[in-house]
């Protein structure tokens, strides 16, 4: 699996590009968001690491550069911490977001995440998680086996969050897709409906397993 490092830190870029290659990954690497821009288009990446705060084209930019034509996994790796600029980018088409200083196993296990991640087709439209199965193709859920009633809001809301598995999904996105309106801006919809589905399809709702919330940002299914 190819792994492409954009970042402006050679140390750091020379850190990753030693330990992932010990896991296994192909590293290619670009020192400024033009560059990365190119080198994506020549090596086809699996999976993006991103920073933000690049010379020539920042990370944001590279996103929706990139956004054009691959829906391969952008991981952003940075040291800004400001909400803004986590939704600004998740936002332009990213993935997901790992804050600098990081563990390099934390890294490694969203890049396990994302390499698995895999937006269903029309033939192979079941997405599985805990004894809960998910038909896109046929719009039903299935907890052990047995049918599990969704309304239309909350089929929606779980249809979104399983053609993008292990992603971390806005709540700006997740209103504009149900809701069809960027005007709707009051998550506390999201949160009573993602309520009701932790009711109906996680073990503990209490302390869900699946659909996970990321604090501040939007919701992310595990399979």
């Amino acid at each position: 699996m190819k792994v492409l490092i954009a970042d402006d830190d050679p140390q750091l870029v020379r850190a990753l590009r030693i330990t992932l290659a010990a896991h296994g990954y192909d590293v290619v690497a670009a020192a400024d968001g033009a560059a990365a821009v190119t080198l994506a288009a020549q090596s086809h990446p699996d999976i993006v690491l991103l920073d933000l705060g690049m010379p020539h084209l920042d990370g944001v930019q590279v996103i929706h550069a990139l956004r054009g034509w691959t829906t391969a996994p952008i991981i952003v790796v940075s040291g800004r911490t400001g909400s803004a600029d986590k939704v600004e980018a998740l936002d332009a088409g990213a993935d997901d977001f790992v804050t600098k200083p990081f563990q390099i196993d934390e890294l490694l296990a969203r890049l396990r995440v994302h390499a698995r991640r895999s937006v269903p087709s029309a033939g192979d439209a079941v997405v599985r998680f805990g004894d809960v199965e998910v038909d896109l193709s046929a719009k039903a859920v299935l907890r052990g086996g047995t049918r599990v009633h969704l309304t239309p809001t909350e089929w929606r809301m779980l249809e979104f969050l399983a053609r993008n598995p292990g992603s971390l999904v806005t709540r700006q996105t997740l209103l504009k897709e149900i809701w069809a309106s960027e005007q709707v801006a009051d998550s506390g919809y999201l949160r009573l409906y993602m309520s009701q589905l932790r009711k109906k399809l996680e073990v503990d709702p209490s302390a869900p397993a699946h659909l996970l919330t990321e604090q501040g940002m939007g919701y992310r299914l595990v399979v």
